[in-house]
């Protein structure tokens, strides 16, 4: 099963990967908000227009999403279950893009990042279920919680 897992990761593109990892790991060491620069009032949303306002949307709903998570204590599981709304608002703002962008290289990059983000939500979900109720040893932090 870790094998399965190492591969789940090995799909993961760095440039998807990457700035999730680093917030999540920002988020759980500290219990700080790691995107709360994020945050934006209804007057911003409304003034770039409907595109705007879904994409700010999505954000808010991942926002949402990962903070009403509760760890496990099991870091695997965390991670997984912080990728699943990560990978959601990418495929939100994706389908945005689609609907209101213009310019053909980000519209395909937009259908990428659907297709992807798809397949890593299933093989996610996949691995949840096979651990569901398969507790591990939680694993040490190199960090100190203060």
């Amino acid at each position: 099963m870790r094998n399965q897992f190492i591969k789940l990761i090995a799909t993961l593109s760095c440039r998807t990967a990457l700035p999730l990892i680093t917030a999540a790991l920002i988020a759980a060491l500290t219990g700080m908000r790691a995107y709360a620069q994020h945050s934006h009032s209804d007057s911003q949303a409304a003034s770039g227009g409907q595109a705007w306002s879904e994409l700010h949307h999505s954000m808010d709903s991942m926002h949402e999403a990962l903070f009403s998570l509760k760890s496990t204590g099991n870091n695997d599981e965390d991670f997984v279950q912080m990728m699943l709304p990560h990978h959601q608002a990418a495929i939100d703002m994706a389908k945005a893009e689609l609907m209101h962008g213009q310019d053909p290289q980000t519209r395909r990059l937009a259908q990428e990042i659907i297709t992807d983000q798809e397949l890593e939500i299933e093989l996610m979900q996949l691995w949840l279920s096979q651990h569901d109720g398969q507790k591990s040893k939680p694993a040490t932090s190199a960090v100190k919680e203060q």
